[in-house]
This record gives structure tokens, sequence and C-alpha cells, in this order.
């Protein structure tokens, strides 16, 4: 079992949480997650949390391969406002901001977020691991290989696991000493690794937890899913619930998910089978 102080909202990860996502952006690769406009946004997180999330992820800027790099001031106009309205609407959810600009994540914390998702691990600005110390949130680190917008030409490993746990292990310690307190993992699936990798990881799940943290899964409707079964991200939620279940069975301690409904509705599967 872990706690995470979310801003003195206590967050108990005893069982598998479910956490949403919520894209404030025009260009995600999945068109069924993109929402611009409060309105949109909040009745979005209404859903979401009528369905059980435990947490809801919201991010303004593209991270899919390729994707274009907007600015901080773009992404604080498409977030900011989103994150006020859930918090005004429903002031006991968990809001995580998924950003890797340190003003947008200070922005965001002071409106309400309570989690920050960092898919940089600090590299994309050097003054985020500061930010995050100082705000005495829990910090979800993330491996990735290149940028967005040149991660696929990284994807080169000797050994894609042993890689990825050094990095998580050693960047843990550096947010320790930084002051960061409560820190999820996240081997970062997709993120400058191939199809082949990302079913590695997934394979050896139960590895990391040797770091003794809670474990993130990112793997929802992406193209470790559609390429394998030659379909697209629409049509890629039956897959996402059997590796998410595979995931499950391997240590992971919170579904990242587009579709909250079918990943409760696993979580609860999988801990009946635990019984």
């Amino acid at each position: 079992m872990f706690t995470l102080n979310c801003k003195g909202k206590l967050l108990v990860v005893d069982k598998p949480l479910v956490m949403g996502i919520i894209n404030a952006t025009p260009d995600s690769f999945y068109t069924g997650s993109r929402f611009s406009g409060t309105d949109n946004i909040l009745l979005q997180a209404e859903k979401m949390l009528n369905e059980g999330a435990d947490i809801l992820d919201i991010g303004g800027q593209s991270t899919r391969p390729g994707s274009v790099l907007i600015t901080v001031e773009e992404e604080l106009k498409r977030v900011l406002p989103g994150v006020k309205a859930i918090i005004k609407e429903f002031p006991e959810s968990i809001l995580s901001i998924d950003s890797f600009y340190a003003e947008v994540v200070k922005e965001a914390v002071c409106a309400g977020a309570s989690i920050v998702n960092d898919i940089s691990a600090g590299s994309m600005d050097n003054k985020m691991i500061e930010t995050v110390a100082s705000l005495s949130v829990p910090y979800i680190l993330m491996h990735r290989k290149g940028t967005p917008q040149n991660m696929k030409e990284h994807a080169v490993y000797e050994n894609v696991t042993s890689e990825v746990l050094d990095f998580l292990i050693a960047k843990s310690n550096e947010l320790k000493q930084a002051g960061i307190q409560d820190i999820i993992i996240d081997p970062g699936f997709g993120f400058g690794k191939t199809i082949e990798h990302n079913f590695m990881l997934l394979k050896n799940l139960s590895v990391f937890k040797m770091i003794d943290k809670p474990i993130l899964l990112g793997i929802s409707r992406k193209s470790m899913i559609y390429k394998t079964l030659g379909i697209t991200a629409e049509d890629a939620l039956h897959g996402t619930s059997v590796l998410n279940t595979i995931g499950l069975m391997n240590g992971a301690s919170i579904l990242r998910v587009h579709d909250v409904k079918e990943a409760k509705e696993t979580v609860e599967l999988f801990i009946a089978m635990s019984k």
C-alpha cells in the first residue's frame, strides 16, 4: 500500500487506481480524447468521475510522436480554465497536470491541481524539479528517450528493461534529494521505444516493484495495440483492456486511460480474481 499527499488530500493506493485522460488539445493521437473549451472539459471530467475515476489528468500539449511544441502561454490558455472549472465544480477531485513546463505546473497547482505528470523527468525545463519540490505534490517520473519530436530515432537499447529500471532508480534518488517526497514511476510506454520494447517492458513490469513506488501504466489505445492488431486507435479499446489486465497482474498501481468505465471494470475483475 502507498499513500500520496495531494495538497492535503490523502490518496491511498491500496488497490489499483484509474486515471482518466483529458486532453485539452486539438492534435492528440486519439481523436476521442480531444476536448476544447471549458464546458467540454467539465462535461468530460464529470463523466469520468461518475464512472469512478480516482484521478483526472489534464494536459494541453500533445506528446505523440512528431507533435508540434507549443509555448507556455498557449498551454496555460488551454489548461488553466479547465483546471479551475473542475476544482470549482468537483472540489474533492484529485487532478493531475500533464506538463513539462514548470510555469504551467505552478499555475495549475495554485489553481487546484495536486499531482504533476511530467513526461520529461525534468529535462525540458531546468526549473521543474525545484518547482515541484516547493509545491509539495506527488510527481510522476517517466522514462523516455529523445523528445516527442525525435524520439522514434532514439529507440535503441541493449536491454530496455534494465536501462529503464536503472534510470528510474537513479532519478528517484535525485528527486528525493531535491525534496520531492511522493513519487510515482512510469516506464514510458511508447516514448522512444519500439513496439517490441513496449511488450518487453509490460512482460517485465513486476521488476519495477523493487523501486517501491506506485507504478503507472500508460498504454491506453497506443500503437503497440493498434499496430499489432492492424486497426486504429479508435478501435483499440478491447486491446487496451487486455493489456491493462496483464499490467495489473504484473504490478501496475495506476491505469492511465481514455476509457474510465472499462478500466474500472478491469480493476474490479482483477481484484475479484486476486481474493
